[in-house]
């Protein structure tokens, strides 16, 4: 089976396995006997085994008040358990009569959702164990365990104290990993067994359910693995008709598959502790025993006391070299971002020196996508296959951080650059823009040695459907594994998110910085708008006396002046008319600035015939202007007047800068969508690329355009166009003007929050664009 195969077997296998509910048996082990009790304690379900402990039959039980077989103080410790959360259990010592005689057990009373569950196993000891007596038994092993800082060194010590207080042939302490898969990270066992330190396990030999279970229940105990279960008398719950839940059950019976793998192994008795890290289930100490061994319960309570002990020790006995990463990944962290926020470029400040980004989480390269802006730094695929990398990820990954150590199992096309990107982190930045982090790590061959042969425990039906088989053989078997990275360590996970969220912290202080700057701006723009329109406005009523004085000199005393004297005047009159056309353009530019738009319905077609008759009627040559029209132009919401003013303004320059014997000019726009398709594909009327400053355009919105075969405009000057007061020619030339015609237009345009651009051939024509939102 090729890889790929067994990867997809083994989830089919686990699929199917985790279909079956171990979690409700409905049986018991035999060391004991059951009792599920309804909430008024009347005996609704028992095991079918109380014959041999009590005396009496099921039938003899069923129906019965609890107090048919407890005294009024036990019942009275049974029913706190109603007040207790579902799994708290209360455990206490009862005498019981029954037909052999007076009888000791261990009674340990816990609730689901729809019953009380009594457990009882016999016991030679009569009376409990005291706290000093329980201190006296686990201080000693605690002590050892604490004296030393070294993870491994601390689960040697776990494993050698258990075996003492249990006399197991062997105690393991295992570890899982990210996979699920785990191994043995430390082993204490009778000399003449085989060792499993070291040893690999597959996730397949402790499935999802049990791992779920393990995470609830601390301590599961099997004192003999060739024992046939005991059913529950009736099997179900007469008042819910359900299973009765065992998940809490400490004499709950064990799947066939869990006894013949461990059968296999040569166990007959199994004791399992839980470790719990961070609320999640970091790895288990498992005792194997060769032949069936009880323990009492309260040794097993002694051992799950210290399982506690071991998990809340894990996080204190992480190895030296590990805690120092994490202090240097946090130092290296808040250097990284003190410099982030006082950077004014920001992908400067992510990529420079380059270093930095990869120590950040140990990588050996990394890419910074801002859209379609992307910078590679360190060792990385190339560019081309970034992209499509970043591209999977759009549809692939839902996640803002994602890892993998394995990136050619998730995403085939890896192949081809495995050697520099087996692993992956992926941050996303944004998700309404395409800003992402990726950093790279190369593939590391590396050889795990599996108790077993993994792959024996995936077994092929008939019907070609896939199940989990317990292998037959726990000999070391090795495999060199490929396309695989060193995995990613949660605190390197930890670091890029670190990263992540003080990216989104500077760029809300940068955004408030921002809007109080708009704000001052805004302030700044009304105020300068008020007075240059007042500006303007008064500035008239003085050059309008000058103009009147020039020209009554001119007319009636300028035979008492010399010929320069004329000359003088006249160019005062010249001047004063000049200054006049500016000061109206600046009125007029004031004016839009405090414009309220009074936005209707507009059909185009009607405003434009209008801005042609007016056009046509102030032009002596009209009847050689062609102009033309391909398709009707659409209805729009705008305000009808300044968006006359704007055709009337483009058409007149269109004219106005041609030279040619045969003038025209064209008038349409551009179909929705297909607008922004065309200008990613750089298609234009007339360049074969577009202006690099041209906005992408809203697809939701028509693209209107102007465009005639006039003298052109230089590349450099197709923005400078827009200023205020711009021309590109002398007065003498193409009829004077203020040069403030196209910057009206564009702030006519952006009142109506649209974009305005032109491209342009000099000797072919030029062609304005321009949108309306």
């Amino acid at each position: 089976m090729s890889q790929p195969e067994y990867t997809t077997a083994q989830a089919t296998a686990l699929t199917n396995h985790d279909r079956k509910p171990i979690h409700i048996p409905g049986s018991i082990q035999p060391h004991g006997i059951l009792l599920a009790l309804s909430t008024q304690l009347e005996i609704l379900q028992v095991s079918n085994n109380t014959q041999a402990y009590l005396g009496k039959e099921p039938e003899d039980l069923l129906g019965k008040p609890l107090s048919y077989l407890l005294n009024s103080l036990q019942v009275e410790t049974v029913k706190q358990c109603l007040v207790k959360k579902i799994g708290s259990a209360n455990a206490f010592k009862v005498l019981i009569n029954t037909l052999h005689g007076e009888r000791y057990f261990d009674a340990i009373a816990h609730r689901t959702e729809e019953a009380v569950i009594l457990e009882l196993e016999p016991t030679d000891s009569k009376s409990e164990l005291s706290f000093l007596s329980f201190h006296t038994l686990a201080g000693e092993a605690i002590a050892k365990m604490q004296s030393t800082s070294n993870l491994i060194e601390f689960l040697h010590l776990v494993a050698e104290e258990v075996q003492k207080i249990i006399g197991f042939d062997r105690v393991m302490v295992y570890q899982f990993d990210q996979s699920e898969a785990g191994s043995v990270v430390a082993e204490v066992k009778r000399e003449d067994l085989s060792p499993y330190l070291g040893l690999h396990y597959p996730a397949t030999d402790i499935p999802a359910q049990a791992r779920e279970l393990y995470t609830r229940c601390f301590l599961r105990f099997l004192p003999d693995l060739t024992a046939e279960p005991v059913k529950l008398v009736p099997t179900e719950n007469p008042t819910t008709h359900q299973h009765l839940d065992l998940s809490y059950c400490l004499l709950r019976s064990f799947d066939w598959c869990c006894a013949e793998y461990h059968q296999n192994m040569g166990v007959k008795a199994l004791l399992v502790i839980s470790l719990i890290q961070e609320q999640k289930l970091w790895g288990l100490i498992s005792c194997h025993h060769q032949t069936p061994k009880y323990i009492s319960y309260e040794v097993r309570k002694m051992c799950e006391f210290l399982g506690q002990i071991v998990s809340s020790e894990l996080a204190h006995k992480i190895s030296h070299s590990e805690w120092d990463y994490k202090v240097k990944l946090k130092s290296l962290q808040s250097e990284f971002l003190e410099s982030i926020s006082q950077a004014d470029n920001f992908i400067d400040a992510l990529i420079k020196p380059e270093i930095r980004l990869l120590d950040l989480v140990s990588a050996s390269g990394a890419a910074v996508c801002l859209d379609n802006e992307i910078t590679l730094v360190g060792t990385t695929p190339n560019i081309d296959e970034v992209r499509a990398l970043i591209e999977w990820a759009d549809t692939q990954v839902s996640d803002n951080l994602f890892s993998t150590d394995s990136l050619p199992k998730l995403y085939p096309e890896a192949l081809r650059f495995k050697d520099t990107a087996s692993g992956l982190l992926l941050l996303r930045i944004s998700k309404v823009r395409r800003y992402y982090i990726l950093w790279f790590r190369p593939e590391v061959l590396q050889t795990v040695h599996w108790a077993g042969n993994p792959q024996e425990s995936i077994q092929t039906k008939a019907d070609g459907s896939y199940t989990l088989s317990p292998r037959k053989s726990f000999e070391q078997w090795q495999e060199t594994v490929r396309l695989t990275s060193l995995p990613w360590k949660a605190c390197e996970l930890d670091s890029a998110i670190a990263l992540n969220n003080a990216i989104v912290g500077i760029v809300l202080s940068k955004a408030d910085e921002l809007a109080k700057i708009n704000l001052e701006l805004e302030r700044s723009n009304q105020e300068l708008a008020s007075f240059a329109y007042a500006a303007s406005h008064d500035l008239k009523e003085p050059l309008r006396g000058i103009y009147n004085f020039s020209t009554v000199l001119l007319e009636d005393y300028g035979q008492l002046l010399d010929d320069e004297g004329i000359e003088c005047l006249q160019t005062v009159v010249s001047l004063s008319v000049r200054m006049e056309t500016l000061i109206n353009a600046l009125l007029r530019l004031s004016q839009l600035g405090q414009a309220h738009l009074r936005e209707q319905a507009t059909d185009l077609n009607e405003l434009l015939t209008q801005v042609i008759e007016v056009f046509r009627a102030s032009r002596q040559d009209s009847g050689l202007m062609d102009i033309r029209i391909p398709r009707p132009l659409p209805t729009i919401r705008c305000d009808r007047v300044l968006v006359n003013e704007v055709f009337s303004n483009l058409l007149s320059n269109a004219f106005k800068y041609n030279d040619k014997a045969e003038q025209w000019v064209e008038i349409g726009y551009l179909d929705e969508g297909l607008a922004t398709r065309d200008w990613r594909l750089g298609k234009s009327f007339l360049n074969p690329i577009p202006n690099p400053q041209s906005p992408i355009p809203n697809p939701q919105s028509p693209i209107f355009y102007i465009r005639d075969n006039g003298i052109g405009i230089p590349q450099h000057h197709l923005e400078t166009i827009f200023r205020l007061f711009k021309r590109l020619h002398s007065q003498e030339k193409y009829g004077g003007g203020a040069g403030a015609g196209l910057a009206i237009v564009k702030k006519i345009v952006e009142l109506h929050n649209g974009k305005i651009w032109v491209e342009s051939t000099l000797g072919v024509g030029s062609m304005f664009y321009f949108t309306l939102e």
